[in-house]
């Protein structure tokens, strides 16, 4: 009964609001989905594009190390997408594993 009543009440020391951080990391975790979404477009894009210019012609004279490089920037570019995937994936779990940790220490100093 103690415990539910903890809940309902809420600390008035803290520097933060519940719902607001919870809001912040799903927010987090939404945009990280939208994020590896839009990269991934770019690179179907950008494969389609690559492929297309080969098919009509655009290509033509081109050395070896054309196409290497250009095959190369292709495929550099959805690692930055995965980068931000896991950067914002980290930020909205970190805030739920420190809000968890500010609420366990408080619990574990009342008693």
């Amino acid at each position: 009964m103690s415990e539910n009543q903890e809940k309902q009440q809420g600390f008035m020391g803290t520097y933060f609001d519940r719902s607001t951080v919870i809001r912040i990391s799903r927010w987090a975790e939404i945009s990280s989905w939208i994020v590896a979404g839009l990269y991934a477009l770019d690179l179907l894009v950008a494969i389609g594009v690559f492929v297309l210019s080969n098919i009509r012609g655009f290509w033509a004279g081109m050395g070896f190390t054309d196409y290497v490089q250009n095959v190369l920037f292709i495929i550099e570019r959805p690692f930055r997408g995965i980068a931000y995937f896991f950067a914002l994936q980290a930020i909205g779990k970190a805030l739920l594993i420190l809000m968890d940790m500010e609420d366990n220490t408080r619990r574990a100093a009342r008693k």
